[in-house]
């Protein structure tokens, strides 16, 4: 038989007695120092104490001892509980790679774990390899976040674990209400609730949407686990506008809203008689869909150009494994308003005339004769009325202007050269006074 391979533990125990005669060895066996070649009246000493330091599983924790007067001295890290030595002096002992030791100004030392697990708990000592020697200790705390553990497909948020009882409550994702509808009770809406099962009884679409398992015992950080409930239930569609009126030449829109899960399958049709094509995109046709949530969405039809042969009906149609429904909307003519082509007419007068000079004006300035007498012969009488005689002829203002009604009518003739609303009947009885005695003395001499 051969011989056995030599066991490694007098090695590594050789080494460790090596280390610690390195430690607590004199000056001879001291680091260089600036220092060393000076009179040393202080010992090193501890300007502040080690703390204790808390954190949170998997992130790093760091022990800082400050040593004033060090020398030649060498300072040691030591897991108290263990007596393991971790690191002298800048030289890492431990195989752990997840420590390692820093200083400064050949004051400040530093010890740091990274990724802290659970086990690395417990005091440390920062050492000074002086006679007695010195040293400080400090706890680590390693707290554990909650966690949960959980099948994707479980509805449950069962175990939650963490160093203290963790509370755990549900919410959901976009912030709307939680609806419980107990059996036998009237619905109740809460922001959250708290435990490790949420129960949702006699669904509906608007209990769809993603809820939020959150567990935190006041150790960061929280954590959680997203459900997402899902409802089916057939297409339902809205129809804002049913009657749609736009004129030719111009563009339109139709719209639908439909409600569906799982999602439909949508698309317009033009109905001419009982069934017409289905629409799709081209040159004068635009279709869009615009999403809502995750159930409901918006139709648009957008026609350009608008034809004679595109005033009928159109449906919009939503389709999935639940069933059809279908939307009908009616697209007639709106006839485009026809421009004026006849003048329009206002009422003018002569600058001091009576009511009966107010004549239509046209917009070419053009005056239009007064229309015959009211008193006039009628035919159907068969005789001729009296008709009254025209007034004696007087200088007119032929510049027209238009009149207003908010204008007092006897302001009208104010201006130079305007004749007095009295004129006409002292005219009249004038030609009373001179033909009246001339009429009777012809009748004499017959």
């Amino acid at each position: 038989m051969g011989s056995a391979a030599p066991h490694p533990a007098p090695r590594l125990l050789l080494q460790l007695g090596a280390a610690l005669l390195l430690f607590t060895s004199g000056g001879a066996e001291r680091a260089p120092s600036p220092h060393s070649n000076r009179v040393h009246s202080f010992e090193p000493q501890f300007l502040e104490p080690l703390q204790n330091v808390t954190v949170t599983e998997g992130r790093e924790a760091t022990f800082t001892c400050v040593v004033d007067h060090l020398g030649g001295y060498r300072v040691a890290w030591i897991k108290a509980d263990t007596k393991a030595i971790l690191a002298i002096h800048n030289r890492v002992i431990t195989h752990n790679n997840r420590m390692n030791v820093i200083h400064s100004d050949h004051k400040t030392w530093e010890l740091k774990i990274k990724d802290v697990r659970r086990n690395d708990s417990g005091e440390y000592m920062c050492q000074i390899n002086t006679d007695p020697m010195k040293h400080q200790v400090g706890h680590l705390n390693v707290v554990i976040p909650p966690d949960i553990i959980a099948e994707e497909s479980s509805g449950r948020c069962d175990g939650v674990r963490g160093q203290h009882e963790p509370r755990v409550e549900w919410r959901r994702e976009d912030g709307r209400k939680i609806a419980l509808r107990p059996a036998g009770q009237s619905k109740n809406e809460v922001q959250t609730w708290e435990g490790s099962e949420l129960i949702l009884e006699r669904v509906t679409r608007d209990d769809m949407g993603a809820y939020l398992c959150i567990a935190s015992n006041e150790i960061p950080p929280a954590v959680s686990k997203r459900m997402v409930v899902q409802v089916h239930f057939h297409p339902v569609v809205r129809i804002p506008n049913q009657l749609v009126g736009a004129p030719v030449g111009t563009n339109v829109t139709l719209e639908c809203e439909v409600e569906a899960s799982p999602k439909s399958i949508n698309f317009w049709t033009k109905i001419m008689d009982e069934q017409g094509p289905q629409i799709v995109d081209s040159r004068r046709y635009v279709n869009k869909e615009i999403e809502v949530n995750q159930y409901t969405l918006k139709m648009h039809l957008t026609i350009l150009d608008l034809e004679e042969d595109d005033f009928t009906h159109y449906s919009c149609t939503a389709k999935n494994s639940l069933g059809e429904v279908k939307g009908k909307i009616k697209l007639y003519e709106i006839p485009l308003p026809k421009p004026l082509t006849t003048p329009q007419e206002v009422l003018v007068g002569t600058v001091g005339g009576e009511d009966d000079n107010l004549i239509p004006h046209t917009r070419h300035d053009q005056l239009i004769p007064l229309t015959e007498d009211k008193q006039a012969a009628s035919p159907r009488q068969g005789k001729p009325s009296a008709t009254r005689p025209p007034p004696p002829s007087r200088p007119r203002n032929t510049h027209a202007v238009p009149y207003s009604p908010e204008e007092p009518r006897g302001d009208r003739g104010t201006g130079a050269g305007a004749a007095t609303p009295l004129l006409g009947p002292i005219l009249a009885a004038l030609l009373v006074v001179i033909l009246v005695p001339r009429v009777s003395w012809y009748r004499g001499l017959w």
